[in-house]
């Protein structure tokens, strides 16, 4: 891996062609689920994990569960992804195989909940407050990772995006789910096989609209041809 400036903030496409085997960029994060398939090999993968942070002086937020851990990197100084949490991957990679342990790109999901409204600097702090999450840019955050990003979408404005047919069913809420790139055909087909349809694929790679049986309209999201 050729590392560069430890500043720079690198590009969805940099990430690409760079990240280690099993790692995948999830909206603004560099992530790996790692299916330790018990809790011993997940704790003993945290250790060394923690250790080497504290060598690097960089440090992850990691999810430990008794089948997966789940590693997330950022570097918060430069709002972005960085050599620096190449790096990391790298190494974290490396202590899994030591293990015997294996990524699981297609299992990388974040959520991401927008709301059609105009009222969005009224509703913010309410629904901060709601999900005891803190207001960045207007949008409630939760730090600790235990609750999505709430964010808002004016049905005034033109969003940029493909003309949709019109929906059957008013809906305000709908979900924008993350996942990486490369399974992104995978997750769409297996909402399809759920009785899903897909409404438009124009926009895509960077997103899929699909709807339910009822109508509710989400979309598959990654960063590509963003």
């Amino acid at each position: 891996m050729t590392m560069t400036d430890p500043k720079k903030k690198l590009s969805a496409a940099e990430v690409r062609e760079t990240a280690p085997a099993g790692w995948a960029q999830i909206m603004g994060s560099l992530k790996a689920r790692y299916a330790t398939k018990d809790f011993a090999t997940g704790l003993a993968l945290v250790d060394r994990i923690g250790a080497s942070a504290e060598e690097m002086d960089h440090h992850p937020d990691i999810t430990l569960t008794y089948t997966d851990v789940v590693v997330s990197l950022v570097s918060h100084d430069v709002g972005g992804l960085t050599s620096r949490d190449l790096a990391l991957a790298k190494t974290v990679g490396d202590h899994a195989r030591d293990l015997g342990v294996e990524a699981d790109v297609a299992g990388l999901t974040q959520p991401d909940f927008g709301l059609d409204t105009r009222r969005h600097d009224d509703l913010g702090p309410f629904y901060a407050a709601l999900l005891g999450s803190s207001l960045k840019n207007g949008e409630p955050v939760d730090s600790t990772g235990q609750v999505p990003t709430v964010w808002w979408q004016n049905p005034d404005e033109d969003e940029g995006g493909p003309q949709l047919p019109p929906s059957e069913v008013e809906q305000r809420w709908h979900i924008d789910v993350w996942v990486a790139a490369d399974a992104a055909q995978q997750r769409l087909a297996a909402v399809l096989d759920a009785g899903g349809r897909l409404v438009s694929d124009a926009a895509a790679p960077a997103y899929w609209v699909v709807e339910d049986a009822d109508g509710n309209r989400h979309c598959i999201c990654t960063p590509e041809g963003r």
